[in-house]
């Protein structure tokens, strides 16, 4: 019996929603091939974490609890996946889709001469034992289906929300402390300080049920204030459309779409977007999609389950203002 490794995306408050979704995946993969369930955790808060953990699907939780693990740039999580490879013999490794993790595992399959899939949305296994991971290309127009050569260790990067988060009746996970001695190369680039960037108390918006976001049609930066209160009024997550964060209105780390992030909320308000197909594919897949656009003619309205034609900047404020009235 072989190991299957859920590298685990975490923040202060415990572990993201993505996590929990590949938890549940590798869970069901695991009922068809025999493997044990070991997610990996990187910083403190893995015993706290465990409960959950074990409820998704995880067996076993390795956990380095070192600062060095989040103290130097990249590398550390490199040497430490790979001394877990080795030492379990592990053959797959699940991580989320995200630009750092997607650097970590990158580095690590070029170490372990390993085979990296990307952007993931659902994973099969052949008849032959190998992963089939498809993915989703030119904003959902195409379907791919791809493979790991033969032998070759298997590492899938899933997009988040490509799959449910179901608990299971999952028992906590056997804690297993790991101990890394990190080489001078994993120590040459140090974190000397981290900063909390405005807006990060608001739910991420890959997390989020309620995500509201803004479009081109907004006119300036300003109009991600009226975003921003809203947003604060039924707790969501602010995105915005590539056209305004290129524009500079609202910084690119909330931009949603083919080349931005993938989000699946309970709720999706857009504002001012037009619905551009790069936008779309990033937003699709939100279970209500409520849109307000003065075009009436707007690709959004195509996808749209509610739409509202008209000026934004009359129809927000009424909203904010029958919201407070309802407090």
């Amino acid at each position: 019996m072989s190991e299957m490794l859920v590298l685990i995306d975490h923040s202060d408050d415990g572990p993201r929603k993505v996590s929990l979704q590949m938890l549940t995946k590798a869970r069901e993969l695991a009922e068809i091939t025999g493997d044990t369930v070991a997610a990996v955790w990187f910083g403190p808060g893995a015993a706290d974490a465990a409960p959950t953990l074990g409820a998704y699907g995880a067996g076993k939780l390795y956990h380095w609890d070192s600062a060095d693990a989040y103290g130097y740039v990249t590398l550390p999580q490199v040497e430490a996946l790979e001394y877990l490879i080795d030492t379990s013999e592990a053959d797959t490794l699940l991580f989320a889709s995200s630009n750092h993790v997607k650097d970590v595992a990158s580095r690590l399959a070029i170490r372990m001469e390993a085979g990296v899939i990307t952007d993931v949305s659902g994973i099969e296994l052949a008849e032959d034992g190998r992963w089939v991971a498809t993915k989703e290309v030119f904003g959902g127009d195409m379907i791919t289906k791809s493979t790991f050569a033969e032998g070759k260790l298997s590492f899938l990067g899933v997009s988040s929300n490509a799959f449910p988060a179901v608990e299971s009746n999952g028992a906590s996970p056997e804690l297993v402390a790991i101990d890394i001695d990190l080489t001078e190369e994993a120590k040459a680039a140090q974190v000397v300080s981290v900063e909390k960037v405005a807006g990060a108390d608001r739910p991420d918006i890959g997390e989020a049920a309620v995500v509201v976001a803004g479009g081109r049609g907004l006119g300036s930066e300003d109009g991600f204030q009226l975003m921003e209160q809203l947003a604060d009024m039924i707790g969501a997550g602010v995105g915005a459309s590539r056209a305004a964060t290129d524009a500079g209105w609202y910084p690119h780390r909330y931009q949603i779409g083919q080349t931005g992030r993938t989000i699946s909320p309970t709720l999706y308000l857009g504002s001012g977007i037009s619905g551009a197909i790069k936008h779309r594919a990033g937003m699709q897949t939100s279970q209500n999609i409520v849109a307000i656009n003065k075009d009436a003619e707007a690709p959004i309205f195509q996808i749209a389950d509610f739409g509202v034609v008209g000026d934004l900047y009359k129809i927000v404020p009424k909203l904010v203002e029958e919201l407070e009235a309802r407090k």
